[in-house]
């Protein structure tokens, strides 16, 4: 009973990997057996005398022999053998699977004969087999935000040319509160540790709370850090920051996820304001952002549980 079983299940896995064509060819052979016509038969199957001709030879009687067959070549004398695969992963490895050309050229030297392009592809196969190690990164706890002012995200962003009449460069700078998502916006014609300054004062004298910390990028109208001349020598905003005895971070570079509350907050103002503006001078545009800015601290947010900001602000001032 079991041997019966198991034929069965053989049958019909070679079943399953018969493909239609074959069936097709069968029926075209079957055709040909009953009319005995290789033209008849090739213009009803839409094909020539040759195939049809092709195909009889092949056939046996059974659909398996009408199957494709391998177009591998059966013999290949200029592949590599093992020892030349063995130096090749040997010469990569030593210059970290990037420098072909040299590991190319030590080959030669050692008396190998195949060219580049031959070189390349089993490179290729070799660095598409080589595993990958995952390198499982742990990230650090984020601190969140518990209170209105104690971490002010800050950033600038480039107001989109199409919304611009005058064909000027504008900047609008922006605030958010970590943990009340409150923002605060300016525009300005300048990308300057002078703009940024000013900025902060407006800020802070719009702000409805005292604010701890700011948190900016590495950008100059920020900081020197970066700076190879003036790496020690403080911004004007950095200044009012010692001065005002507000506490500085700056992000990793090239992480701007670690600001992404007020990244994600310009792709929100792209969406919702300069979508939907035009701008004929820095005043108007300044008049324009006044309006929307009164407005975006009303709007609800999922990440405030449907509240808004202001709401969330009243609640928190409310206990104070």
């Amino acid at each position: 009973m079991n041997l019966r079983k198991d034929t069965d299940h053989r049958k019909v896995l070679c079943m399953k990997r018969i493909t239609q064509e074959a069936y097709h060819r069968q029926r075209m052979m079957k055709y040909l057996a009953d009319h005995g016509n290789v033209t008849e038969t090739a213009i009803r199957y839409k094909t020539s005398r040759k195939t049809v001709m092709k195909w009889r030879k092949r056939w046996d009687g059974t659909v398996q022999s009408l199957e494709d067959q391998s177009r591998r070549p059966k013999h290949s004398p200029r592949s590599h053998s093992e020892a030349e695969i063995r130096e090749i992963r040997r010469r990569l490895k030593r210059h970290c699977w990037t420098d072909l050309l040299l590991a190319y050229q030590e080959m030669l030297e050692h008396g190998y004969t195949r060219s580049y392009g031959g070189f390349k592809r089993i490179a290729a196969q070799m660095k598409a087999a080589k595993p990958k190690r995952s390198k499982k990164r742990k990230p650090k706890p984020y601190q969140r935000a518990d209170y209105p002012g104690q971490k002010i995200q800050l950033d600038v962003k480039y107001v989109p040319s199409y919304c611009v009449a005058d064909g000027m460069k504008y900047y609008q700078f922006t605030a958010k509160d970590e943990c009340s998502r409150w923002t605060y916006r300016e525009m300005y014609d300048e990308h300057s540790t002078y703009n940024a300054k000013e900025f902060l004062l407006e800020l802070i004298r719009h702000a409805p709370f005292p604010i701890r910390m700011i948190q900016t990028d590495n950008g100059t109208e920020f900081t020197n850090a970066l700076l190879v001349v003036k790496h020690t020598q403080k911004t004007l905003f950095e200044e009012a920051l010692l001065e005002m005895g507000i506490e500085y971070r700056r992000i990793r570079i090239a992480t701007p996820r670690h600001n992404g509350k007020v990244e994600r907050q310009h792709r929100t103002d792209e969406a919702r304001f300069y979508h939907q503006m035009r701008m004929y001078s820095l005043e108007d545009g300044r008049r324009q952002l006044a309006v929307y800015q009164r407005k975006s601290n009303d709007y609800i947010m999922t990440c405030l549980g449907l509240r808004s900001p202001n709401q969330v602000l009243a609640d928190y001032l409310a206990v104070m």
